[in-house]
């Protein structure tokens, strides 16, 4: 369909009824001041304007960005709002220095637009950023920061979303009436730190990932890492390579990968069966890394690829730590029992002594904080009912992007279905 032949005249707009209406006011004079008074009503307004557009996007993430970029090719209106100061806080303020994207570009693009042809096969961080700054200059997209969520309920009488957000900056109340909702706020809105007896009494040093740039104010210290995912794996690597006494916990089963493998596989399932590539994904680790189960990492019996669907859970891409742990810089050690001071009590009774604790536990959904009627479409924990790839759509002209734990591919493949979605649902409501 083309996209030019679709413009949509639903402006959005303010009611502002200090315009339209007659407002009664009152002076008082001091003797150093004169000020007007004016009524409760005229105070309402001035905190609380409304605006109707037909796309409230929640949350200027990649996938809040690549959602407006898809409407924009169809020329269909909409607002999004960014609780934060910037698009994209996540990769800007809360990831560490030497974060690189863990696939190859091909499979990390956003809609509609390339990444330059001379960038590296793996996007680090910034210029991951700078990708984001210029796909916001292509189509326009101008969100409103500042402005957090606090409330939204489908209207059933006007068949709309009826939403209530607040200016940080002003406290001021913004309403929005839109016909489509999409919830992009992510699942990495608010920390997930596990409860762990005797935590709150620790006396060193204990943050999230997101707080984390890098290994060099750690040098010398005893450091633990909890989570041995890819983030907890490359930050195991980076303290230890700044000197830091590093351990990190590993409770789960993991594949462990390269990076060039990962993307063979991810270019060959596209020709074979998901088991047949994942069986040779699997031998192909074991010769490049050995058994190790020896050193406590244990592969999942699914396949990395297959796990991934499944469940979102990736395998983990080497950057070098397993050769540390082989060579005994890096410690394994298992669950966490309690704590007790500076002193750490692991599952078997063993204890060390630590100055500082990584929590590298991700991240949760916080969407059902503010949506008070998406249960068509979300759960308890603010994470999509359906699965992949039927998790995108809920009823009532809500959708979410960025949910599926797929990585900027899913996003993807969520904002272009959402936009052709809400296209021929337009398109059917004009006939």
């Amino acid at each position: 369909m083309n996209a030019q032949k679709h413009t949509y005249m639903y402006a959005p707009f303010v009611k502002n009824n200090l315009h339209t209406h007659s407002i009664k006011q009152t002076t008082v004079t001091s003797s150093r001041n004169t000020i007007t008074l004016y009524p409760s009503s005229l105070v309402a307004l001035l905190f609380s304007m409304e605006e109707e557009t037909v796309v409230l996007i929640v949350g200027a993430g990649p996938a809040g960005l690549a959602t407006a970029a898809c409407l924009t090719q169809f020329s269909i209106p909409y607002v999004i709002i960014e609780r934060e100061d910037c698009s994209a806080s996540l990769w800007r303020n809360r990831a560490y220095d030497r974060l690189k994207l863990h696939l190859a570009k091909e499979f990390c693009e956003l809609p509609h637009m390339s990444y330059p042809k001379d960038a590296p096969t793996y996007i680090p961080k910034d210029q991951f950023v700078n990708y984001l700054d210029n796909y916001i200059d292509c189509f326009n997209i101008q969100p409103r920061y500042h402005t957090a969520m606090e409330s939204c309920m489908y209207d059933e009488g006007r068949k709309c979303w009826a939403t209530m957000a607040r200016d940080k900056v002003t406290s001021m109340v913004v309403k929005y009436k839109a016909r489509f909702l999409v919830v992009a706020s992510g699942e990495n809105s608010a920390e997930n730190i596990p409860v762990i007896p005797g935590l709150n009494y620790f006396p060193g040093e204990v943050i999230h990932s997101s707080r984390y740039k890098s290994g060099s104010a750690y040098s010398g210290k005893n450091v633990l890492v909890v989570g041995c995912g890819n983030s907890g794996m490359e930050i195991a690597y980076d303290l230890a390579a700044h000197g830091a006494n590093t351990s990190i916990v590993v409770r789960s089963s993991v594949h462990v990968m390269t990076k060039e493998l990962i993307r063979f596989g991810m270019t060959l399932v596209q020709y074979l069966p998901v088991n047949v590539v994942d069986s040779l994904l699997v031998k192909m680790s074991n010769f490049v890394f050995g058994d190790l189960s020896r050193y406590g990492i244990v592969r999942p019996k699914i396949g990395p690829l297959l796990l991934k669907s499944n469940t979102g859970r990736s395998a983990v891409i080497d950057v070098g730590t397993v050769g540390l742990i082989k060579r005994g810089v890096i410690n394994i050690l298992g669950g966490i029992s309690k704590i007790k001071d500076n002193i750490v009590e692991f599952e078997g009774r063993d204890e060390r002594a630590f100055d500082a604790i990584i929590f590298v536990t991700g991240y949760r959904s916080t969407a059902n904080n503010w949506l008070k009627n998406g249960e068509s479409m979300l759960n308890d924990d603010g994470m999509p009912k359906k699965r992949f790839p039927n998790h995108w759509k809920g009823a009532d002209g809500l959708y979410c992007a960025g949910l599926a734990k797929r990585g900027l591919a899913g996003i993807a493949m969520d904002a272009k279905n959402i936009a052709n979605d809400i296209l021929s649902t337009i398109d059917s409501m004009s006939r």
